[in-house]
C-alpha cells in the first residue's frame, strides 16, 4: 500500500493527467518495498531539460533518485527505473541479514 504522494512543481503545471501518471508508476513501485512511509516528488523545468526527483521514506532508510530528459513522461520513467533498482538492492540487503 502506497501512501499519498506529495507533489512539488517548479515551473511545471501539475495537471491531473500528470498526477495520475505518477500515481500509477509509483503504485507499481510499492510491490518492491515492504513499507513505504511517505513519497515526495519534485518536478522541475530548466529551459529544455525536464527534471524529476523523488524521495522515499522507508523504515530506517531513505531512498533518493533524480532523473532528467527532454520529456517529462520519459523522465518519470527513468526515475521509476532508478528507484526500482535501489529498492531491489535494499530488499536484497535486508533479506541477507
Amino acid at each position: 500500500m502506497l501512501p499519498s504522494i506529495q507533489f512539488t512543481g517548479h515551473g511545471v503545471e501539475l495537471t491531473p493527467t500528470l498526477r495520475d501518471f505518477i500515481n500509477d508508476k509509483f503504485e507499481r513501485l510499492a510491490k518492491h518495498a515492504v513499507q513505504i512511509i511517505s513519497v515526495h516528488v519534485i518536478l522541475n523545468v530548466d529551459k529544455l531539460c525536464q527534471i524529476a526527483e523523488a524521495k522515499l521514506h522507508l523504515p530506517h532508510k531513505e531512498i533518493y533518485a533524480k532523473a532528467d530528459s527532454e520529456d517529462m513522461y520519459k523522465t518519470i520513467d527513468l526515475l521509476i527505473d532508478k528507484l526500482t533498482r535501489q529498492l531491489e538492492k535494499h530488499r536484497g540487503k535486508k533479506d541477507n541479514h
